[in-house]
């Protein structure tokens, strides 16, 4: 049976009775390990040419290079496997060997990763240093143990976004205060708490639905940063953002199964993590040279960009502060280790 009949296959038992697909897509795996190159099926929600899913590309070749052939990866962009708050179901039920996993949108079984999406967390200098930090905390320090380890997963590679800004959709900014009492895009609890001490109403609404909310005016604006506008296609109803702010970012990275990872050799271990921090340093340095491009661009097309002014400022540090504050405690009362997760997520960022 050709390649192209088992995929149809796949997709036509998953229809009808997922366990079926689940057991097809181990059969085609299986056959593959059995002629001496290791299959690994990847799935994400980016679409073709986003910089997460051209580092992906990156990184999978890179793998394939160190192993000389001996591995193939099998690449599902785009949601064709599943929607983006699906991927962690994908992965944990062996539809998939290795997908994207952005914590806030499983944030009732992985909430920590949040303490890295506050405001304020993240060095505004360069993505890297929040990427390098998230990255090795969920590989190997607090993340790992309590967002991925009891979920069955394990984090390959990781990354945080710039710092997002606040995008407003029809109202020009002039002042921080005019998000007040307006429906904000937001990614996490963090993100949410703060968008609250603005005064304003957090809507969560995954990425890839985003431009069809927009457009309908669900939302009147959206926590986002420059590069994501253009890589969604938001930048004809973008009308104006801020400009230096650190109002919290995103944070997600590539997982593998912690089952299908112990089945693996070690040489093809290694390189998935080898591989992985390459790929980390290699979105990171493309993240904030397309953050530079897409400033240009909004300007260049008229959107205005908003400084806070210095008491703007103050006060903005004095929220991202309390934000951290009551999104920390509110974990520890709802015993949580909220403080201990904010702490450990500073200690990584001084460590860059």
């Amino acid at each position: 049976m050709s390649q192209q009949s088992l995929e149809n296959g796949f997709f036509s038992i998953r229809r009808s009775g997922r366990c079926l697909g689940w057991v097809l897509a181990g059969l085609w795996v299986g056959s593959a390990q059995a002629q001496g190159k290791i299959v690994l099926r990847v799935s994400d929600q980016f679409p073709p040419g986003h910089f997460v899913s051209d580092s992906a590309r990156f990184w999978m070749a890179e793998v394939e290079k160190q192993l000389g052939g001996n591995i193939k990866f099998e690449y599902y962009p785009n949601e064709q496997l599943g929607k983006a708050r699906d991927q962690p179901s994908l992965l944990q039920s062996g539809v998939v060997d290795i997908s994207v996993i952005v914590p806030s949108y499983v944030s009732d079984k992985m909430p920590y990763s949040a303490a890295a999406e506050l405001p304020g967390m993240i060095s505004p200098k360069s993505s890297c240093i929040g990427s390098l930090a998230y990255s090795k905390q969920s590989r190997e320090g607090f993340f790992a143990k309590n967002d991925y380890e009891p979920n069955g997963v394990r984090m390959l590679w990781g990354f945080a976004y710039p710092p997002y800004q606040i995008n407003l959709l029809k109202k020009r900014l002039t002042a921080i205060k005019d998000v007040e009492g307006l429906k904000v895009r937001v990614i996490g609890s963090g993100m949410d708490q703060l968008l609250r001490d603005l005064k304003a109403v957090p809507v969560r609404i995954p990425l890839p639905d985003l431009f069809e909310s927009a457009s309908r005016g669900t939302v009147d604006g959206l926590m986002f940063t420059y590069a994501g506008v253009y890589a969604y296609k938001l930048d004809s109803l973008v009308k104006s953002v801020t400009k230096g702010g650190n109002f919290g970012t995103a944070v997600g990275g590539y997982a593998v199964g912690e089952k299908r990872w112990k089945e693996l050799p070690a040489d093809v271990r290694k390189a998935l993590v080898e591989a992985g921090e390459q790929a980390t340093r290699h979105l990171c340095a493309r993240m904030d040279r397309d953050e530079i491009e897409a400033e240009k661009k909004l300007l260049a097309q008229g959107v205005t960009l908003m400084t806070p002014s210095a008491a703007e400022q103050q006060e903005l540090d004095r929220i991202f502060g309390a934000t951290v504050s009551e999104w920390a405690a509110m974990m520890d009362k709802r015993g949580k280790l909220g403080t201990e997760a904010v702490r450990a997520f500073k200690a990584a960022v001084a460590g860059q």
